[in-house]
């Protein structure tokens, strides 16, 4: 899992490199092109189908809206707001995806882990600092992107059983060609990347392959509950790559938001376990 998230920073890093000299809507159009192929050949050694009847399922076509969703509005964050911002502002996904499934699910969330969630979401006012002179409208599109990967994640629960985390894999990345296709129309113009960004969109691809990769392992390995808390050493890494590439400094607003929200993602996630363990027929 730590492996998985220092791959996602790094690819982040690649993206943002990349921003500085091409339009987003054709970064999403080769990163999504590419993460495509490379899951279509690892579905194929897998001995999978690449393109399954049930894609076309209500489930897999409301994941495809919210991955297109978040995709597309936290690379734009990643591309014109601080790395470490929009990380952190990522780290309530947990905290989203929790809220959506006693809304949409009905699962059981006590008043404990409303509390949590309440407080996470302060985390990220007191980043976005609202009214304040540090707020950029740009952040919300951090925002934006939390809102579509909870969504997807939400999605991915009501999604076929038949279908592979690898078919998924080839799903999500196929939507983001035509959105980046869309995206370019109205905002750029597409030009012939140098041999530096070549290699920036290669990376990201190759390195956000590999840690998705190494997430799906971590998910079906280990200790669902154990493992998860280590998703926010993400936030970790971008704070590392933002400093130290992109001299970005964090201020205390940042930081303290950070904290709070990291903070409440691992009670929320500890509480939701203790509570699957007490109603479990062995407990």
């Amino acid at each position: 899992m730590v492996a998985a998230m220092a791959g996602f920073a790094i690819e982040d890093m690649f993206l943002k490199f990349a921003a500085r000299s091409l339009p987003v809507g054709q970064i999403l159009m080769i990163f999504g092109g590419g993460g495509m192929l490379a899951f279509a050949m690892l579905t194929k050694l897998r001995g999978e189908r690449v393109f399954h009847p049930a894609i076309l399922t209500r489930a897999i076509l409301v994941r495809a809206v919210f991955e297109v969703m978040g995709r597309l509005f936290y690379t734009l964050a990643i591309a014109f707001t601080a790395l470490s911002n929009a990380s952190a502002i990522l780290q309530a996904t947990p905290l989203v995806v929790v809220a959506g499934a006693a809304l949409i699910f009905g699962e059981r969330v006590g008043w404990r882990r409303w509390t949590a969630i309440l407080v996470g979401f302060t985390g990220v006012l007191i980043i976005l600092r609202p009214g304040l002179a540090g707020f950029t409208v740009a952040s919300l599109l951090a925002v934006a992107g939390t809102i579509g990967f909870a969504g997807r994640d939400l999605a991915t629960r009501a999604a076929p059983p038949v279908l592979s985390n690898l078919q998924l894999g080839v799903y999500g990345f196929a939507m983001m060609v035509p959105t980046g296709a869309v995206l370019l129309m109205f905002l750029g113009t597409a030009s012939v990347p140098d041999l530096a960004t070549t290699g920036q969109l290669f990376g990201a691809t190759t390195v956000g392959v590999a840690a998705y990769y190494a997430l799906t392992s971590a998910m079906r390995m280990g200790d669902v509950g154990v493992i998860t808390p280590f998703r926010y050493t993400r936030l970790v890494f971008a704070l590392i790559l933002g400093m130290a590439l992109f001299g970005e400094r964090p201020d205390g607003y940042t930081l303290l938001g950070s904290a709070i929200i990291v903070a409440s993602g691992i009670y929320t996630l500890i509480r939701g376990r203790r509570r699957a363990v007490q109603s479990s027929p062995a407990a």
